[in-house]
């Protein structure tokens, strides 16, 4: 019997729901707004502390060669993010 493998604890809000993009899904150069933050607990908390707010505009900047991190800008400063985080953060493309 196969089972799969665990989430990561932030990506557990995010795998629960289809609705919409998150910050994951845009590509380089793109912006967004933050519409919410699907993580729980602690995660949820640190992200809203770092800026991840209803309403909050965003670009992503690049990702790494691998794909993990991010690199968001967000309130006039960069900010480095894992792609499972990025993937609670849901965002409305402009």
């Amino acid at each position: 019997m196969n089972v799969p493998a665990p989430l990561p604890s932030g990506a557990r809000a995010a795998a629960s729901t289809d609705s919409g993009t998150t910050l994951r899904d845009l590509r380089p150069g793109q912006t967004g707004t933050v519409r919410a933050v699907r993580a729980e607990g602690e995660l949820r908390r640190r992200l809203m502390e770092l800026g991840f707010v209803s309403g909050t505009p965003v670009r992503l900047v690049c990702r790494a060669p691998l794909g993990d991190p991010l690199e968001v800008a967000l309130h006039g400063y960069h900010l480095s993010i894992r792609r499972a985080d990025a993937e609670t953060i849901l965002v409305e493309r402009n």
